[in-house]
């Protein structure tokens, strides 16, 4: 398993479905049923590896759901059903049971959500696993993108990462940056309206949630083009968490992962179209480059041009 990583996994799966299996990686599944086009995701969160130390059990059930709601976000579909299927350890409570339900009942009621079913059973750790429903004429895929595109995203990137560095590595902030990156870990907010919203005005998307440089080397490499990046999506608080604490600021901004932000192309006629929903909305968007013809993602700055590896969160390897 030392050798393996997610990727390497799902490939193995892949290939155990035969030569007509043509899976493409995408937010979401698409399956035609007559004239209707039937969307649904499945995402697992595991105690060991999703939650991290403070989170509420009611934060934990939220963000279960989150995970599938951003991917329905960023493809532009509205979730309208799902099933919870949970493994909870013996020694949880019936107060830590009915938290948790309560997780489930507020999350959907934000998202707008019904939750119609699922499957309960033991184990040594909290396990949720989460299929989400909807239906849709079209979906956003993550290739699509043109050149002369422009790169966006639906949000800052790095809160994450610098609270998960808080909280695991005891790294120093103040209080203020402490309270605000945690608050990013423990309560994650997809952009489910902007993403409705925008779809329309879009060439390609895709969830954020497995690290910035992932999800734009996944889309550079679908649509077969390079993504200049010159204007990272981040704010100088960040900045200066990384140089107190000897972090390098990109690794924070391109490679940490759990943002959920939209990360898109727009064609510079529809981005005054972006840029309006954003402001009634209240979306702090950001405009990070452009797409050209080539290959790879490279994040240029005066005169230094960096290609931005692919080092987002990969199971069994990050």
């Amino acid at each position: 398993m030392s050798r393996l990583d997610e990727t390497k996994i799902i490939k193995i799966f892949q290939q155990s479905f035969g030569k007509k299996s043509k899976f493409v990686p995408e937010d979401v599944e698409v399956l035609r049923i007559g004239k209707t086009y039937f969307v649904t995701k499945s995402d697992m969160l595991v105690e060991s590896t999703d939650v991290p130390p403070g989170m509420k059990i009611d934060e934990i059930a939220r963000k279960s759901i989150v995970a599938c709601v951003s991917d329905f976000s960023a493809k532009g579909v509205k979730p309208l059903y799902a099933t919870v299927s949970l493994a909870i350890p013996r020694r949880f409570s019936k107060s830590k049971v009915t938290k948790l339900a309560s997780g489930f009942m507020k999350v959907s009621k934000e998202f707008g959500v019904k939750i119609i079913g699922g499957d309960t059973n033991e184990g040594k750790e909290i396990v949720i696993e989460v299929s989400m429903f909807g239906v849709a004429q079209k979906i956003v895929n993550r290739k699509g993108a043109k050149i002369n595109d422009i790169i966006i995203t639906s949000g800052p990137f790095g809160y994450v990462s610098s609270g998960l560095k808080i909280i695991l590595n005891h790294c120093k902030a103040d209080p203020k940056f402490t309270k605000k990156s945690k608050k990013q870990v423990f309560i994650p907010s997809p952009r489910l309206k902007f993403g409705l919203a925008i779809a329309r005005y879009l060439s390609s998307s895709m969830d954020s949630s497995d690290g910035l440089s992932t999800t734009l080397n996944e889309m550079s490499r679908q649509s077969s083009k390079k993504f200049v990046i010159t204007t990272l999506p981040s704010h100088h608080d960040i900045e200066k968490f990384a140089k107190a604490n000897r972090i390098r600021f990109t690794d924070l901004v391109f490679n940490g992962g759990e943002e959920y932000e939209v990360v898109a192309t727009v064609s510079p006629k529809n981005l005054s179209k972006i840029r309006k929903i954003a402001r009634i909305q209240k979306i702090p968007l950001f405009e990070i480059g452009h797409v050209t013809k080539g290959k790879n993602v490279i994040y240029q700055q005066e005169n230094k041009i960096t290609t931005i590896q692919d080092k987002g969160w990969l199971h069994f390897k990050s």
